[in-house]
């Protein structure tokens, strides 16, 4: 017995050194590997989203201009010293004038109208680049309803809200929700084609957003256009959340085009919409 014992003792202490000595040469195994990927010259990035919020003049707006950046980079580089320019269909000019040297370019005097055509001129370091959008409606959100037992799990919050599409018109829709949480905003992209004149939902779920929390959720009216684009774009991230102009899995144009060199093309989008906004606690 005295035998079977010393026996079963030693073999516990060889599995437990066996042990040791695995996890150690599995840990030692791991190195981080950075690919080696291409890189090509910086590319000017677009975010020129002119958004007039319901029962606001839609007076104050602004335009980002950045640089595209290696993959590994998380620095952005703004593009400073750009002319920015936006002219309606009835030839009022509205100036962008950059905010000191941070890229971000501003106008105080915007005049929104809708269904109203306007045009975005910038040169950049000897380049103009154009496009041209239409400021599109969009109805109000209604109510919101909210599960907290939904999701695979169960567990998790589920929001919708509410609004009623208009009747006899084609209508795209983008939603932000983005709640008190520390985590990414999630959007996504609606089109009324088989739900024309009747009330449809943005749709939100979340495992963390408990009672208290809040999540501010923007319904934008946009163009076929954008919604194509940025059907696009959510699709090969892989999930409905993120900067919508961040590195992107492959080339995805926008509307903005370079004038001057066509071949340097431009990321991102000009867009206009009249957006509906609440603030949902959650209960």
């Amino acid at each position: 017995m005295n035998n079977l014992i010393q026996n079963i003792k030693h073999n516990k202490l060889i599995k437990k050194i066996l042990i040791c000595f695995i996890t150690v040469f599995i840990i030692s195994c791991e190195d981080v590997v950075e690919l080696d990927l291409p890189t090509t010259e910086p590319k000017l990035v677009i975010d020129a989203s002119i958004n007039w919020f319901k029962g606001t003049s839609g007076k104050e707006q602004a335009i980002k201009l950045s640089l595209s950046a290696p993959y590994y980079t998380n620095h952005v580089t703004p593009a400073n010293n750009a002319d920015v320019i936006i002219t309606d269909s009835n030839n009022n000019t509205y100036f962008f004038i950059e905010d000191g040297n941070t890229g971000i370019y501003q106008n105080n005097n915007f005049t929104p109208i809708i269904n109203e055509t306007y045009t975005l001129n910038i040169t950049f370091k000897g380049e103009e680049y154009i496009a041209t959008e239409t400021l599109k409606p969009v109805a109000d959100i209604e109510y919101v309803e909210q599960n907290l037992e939904g999701g695979f799990s169960g567990e998790e919050t589920e929001i919708k809200a509410f609004f009623t599409d208009p009747v006899e018109e084609e209508n795209f829709y983008f939603f932000e929700f983005s709640p008190s949480l520390n985590v990414t905003s999630t959007l996504s992209v609606l089109k009324d084609e088989f739900v024309n004149g009747n009330e449809i939902f943005g749709f939100y779920v979340e495992e963390d957003l408990n009672p208290g929390e809040s999540v501010v959720i923007r319904n934008y009216g946009v163009s076929q256009r954008f919604y194509e684009f940025m059907f696009v774009l959510l699709q090969q991230s892989g999930q409905s959340g993120g900067g919508p102009f961040e590195t992107q899995p492959a080339t995805v144009r926008g509307n903005c085009i370079n004038q001057t060199n066509p071949e340097n093309y431009p990321f991102g989008y000009f867009r206009l919409s009249e957006v509906s906004e609440i603030n949902y606690t959650i209960e």
